[in-house]
């Protein structure tokens, strides 16, 4: 997932990426340890992507409060 992608939604839709996010990492890294994972390689995949989402977030968050 690019950050022009992300950057393009909505501070709502980005929450529940993040939470979607969130999920399918718990689900991969389950699966990894449960030894069901074919693509070991999505793991950190997903923690990038989660990472450029709440980074986007906490970027908007801090333009909001600075516009008050």
């Amino acid at each position: 997932m690019k950050s022009e992608d992300i950057r393009a939604n909505t501070v709502e839709e980005l929450a529940v990426l993040e939470g979607d996010l969130r999920r399918q990492l718990w689900k991969a890294r389950f699966d990894n340890h449960t030894n069901q994972l074919d693509d070991t390689s999505s793991i950190p995949k997903l923690r990038r992507d989660l990472a450029r989402v709440k980074t986007i977030l906490t970027e908007r968050r801090v333009e909001a409060a600075n516009k008050e």
